[in-house]
């Protein structure tokens, strides 16, 4: 089994919900405009989605916001980056695919 290497970007200090580890390698760290990116804690919520749903919550003065959702879970992700706004484009289009 060949083993990724921990990328340079994502700040792995918390556990991260199913599904949201290879989100994040695929489709937001690969973005060059992408400085870095901080998951937080996860959370239980009640309500409850079948697979991982990644929203856009708000800008931050560093970036923006993401809430990841998967089954009671729900964990925020913080992204640094100069251009939040398309970031923010990204990812609703990529809620329009799922």
């Amino acid at each position: 089994m060949k083993h990724r290497a921990r990328s340079s970007k994502i700040k792995y200090e918390h556990t991260m919900i199913p599904g949201l580890r290879e989100f994040l390698e695929k489709e937001i760290e690969p973005l060059d405009f992408v400085k870095s990116i901080f998951p937080g804690e996860i959370k239980r919520t009640r309500g409850t989605t079948s697979g991982l749903v990644v929203r856009f919550k708000y800008l931050t003065p560093t970036g923006a916001k993401l809430l990841a959702q998967k089954s009671s879970a729900i964990q925020e992700i913080f992204i640094v980056t100069n251009e939040p706004e398309t970031l923010k484009k990204i990812i609703i289009n990529h809620q329009g695919t799922n």
